[in-house]
């Protein structure tokens, strides 16, 4: 707990509500910044909605997911949507990301095949995954980016949304609520997942994320470098 600053690195809108965004809500209310970049706009993620009218729609459901966190800082790298992958430019625009942003700590998305037995990791969250743990060394290091801006910064840990989690956050019952506002915060892409009302999808959700621990509620994270 001996940080100010957070940076969450995600690779579309929504993938922090799945759960995070309660450790958000939690440290944001301790008096710590926490600031949002993710690498697409989602806009291939509603099916029947094209790219031009999504992108715009999850932008602004992104905003409003920040705002029930109390997150202020949203940025966007405008990689595609589905077609994130693995190679040195995207692992220097994350170092340039770290070292503008000079967070203590970094969270980022489960970079594993999967999300449990019989479930497939997208590569766009594995790739992103993978990258931002490399651009966590590399914005660390002067001679691999020599042409980046601003010195060189060291993130002292990096939190990954991990299926095997190494430490616990836990959390009072208003982030769970502020989470699961967040989350309902993205209606039309939660309405094209499943017909069941919004609010519904959101609590469910969070109550699991937030629910696996022992003795209340907790965001469970693999920790790297703490």
């Amino acid at each position: 707990m001996d940080w100010q600053r957070a940076l969450v690195l995600m690779a579309h809108p929504d993938d922090a509500e799945y759960g995070t965004s309660a450790a958000v809500a939690e440290w944001i209310a301790q008096g710590k910044e926490v600031r949002y970049v993710l690498a697409t706009r989602g806009e291939a993620g509603i099916a029947g909605m094209p790219p031009s009218e999504s992108g715009p729609a999850r932008e602004i459901e992104q905003r409003a997911a920040c705002d029930r966190v109390g997150a202020e800082v949203l940025e966007f790298m405008d990689y595609p949507d589905g077609r994130i992958m693995e190679s040195l430019q995207l692992r220097r625009d994350l170092a340039e990301v770290i070292r503008r942003h000079q967070p203590d700590g970094v969270v980022t998305l489960n970079h594993g095949d999967s999300w449990g037995p019989g479930t497939w990791n997208s590569e766009d969250h594995r790739a992103l995954g993978r990258s931002v743990l490399n651009a966590v060394a590399d914005a660390a290091n002067e001679w691999i980016f020599p042409d980046l801006d601003g010195p060189p910064h060291k993130v002292k840990w990096t939190a990954i949304m991990s299926m095997s989690p190494t430490h616990a956050m836990p959390v009072s019952e208003e982030s769970v609520e502020k989470a699961i506002l967040s989350l309902a915060a993205h209606e039309q892409y939660l309405r094209a997942l499943d017909s069941r009302p919004v609010e519904e999808q959101a609590t469910e959700q969070v109550r699991w994320a937030t629910g696996r621990g022992e003795g209340g509620p907790s965001v469970g994270f693999e920790l790297i470098g703490l």
